[in-house]
């Protein structure tokens, strides 16, 4: 079945190689230096700068927002699904699990935004998706709020170490 590895920085390489990905989407704030491991080529890279701020903005703050999101989902429709997409951010808790889910519904768009929000708790008990990439993730993919209706009743997930590396299926089994 196909998967998408939602990872702390710290676990990407070993992520990586481990689940034998050879894409990534990786979501960090524009001071945040990393090295893409050598398993992903650049082309198979998406690097979006911003904070895991829900809100727009603010000094050098850069909020998620509709480019972003777009990037996401234009990145994921041409992932060829043969291996896992590694998905990423500073933590794997907040931007990175809602970039996950929208990368989900916009691949396979006929199931239940419930379905995929338990699937993402049983999953990680840590996942606390950033609201504002759930947002305007349901916005454009037209979910007319139920997205965010889901992510908002599995809750605000534990508190984490950030080193919990999960696996969500792209669909129920």
């Amino acid at each position: 079945m196909t998967s998408i590895v939602v990872a702390p920085l710290t676990r990407i390489a070993e992520m990586a190689v481990r689940h034998r990905a050879r894409e990534m989407i990786s979501l960090m704030a524009k001071e945040q230096s990393f090295h893409r491991p050598a398993v992903i080529q650049a082309h198979r890279h998406l690097l979006l700068h911003m904070n895991d701020i829900a809100f727009k903005g603010t000094g050098d703050l850069v909020a998620p927002d509709e480019t972003h999101v777009r990037d996401i989902i234009d990145f994921a429709a041409h992932w060829d699904q043969r291996a896992p997409l590694i998905v990423h951010c500073w933590m794997g808790v907040s931007r990175s699990p809602a970039a996950a889910v929208v990368v989900a519904l916009s691949l396979k768009p006929d199931q239940s935004e419930e379905a995929l929000a338990r699937r993402l708790r049983a999953a990680s008990p840590y996942a606390t998706p950033n609201m504002r990439i759930i947002e305007i993730g349901d916005a454009m993919l037209g979910r007319d709020g139920r997205l965010v209706k889901a992510i908002k009743g599995i809750g605000r997930g534990a508190d984490a170490d950030g080193n919990a590396p999960f696996v969500l299926a792209l669909e129920e089994a």
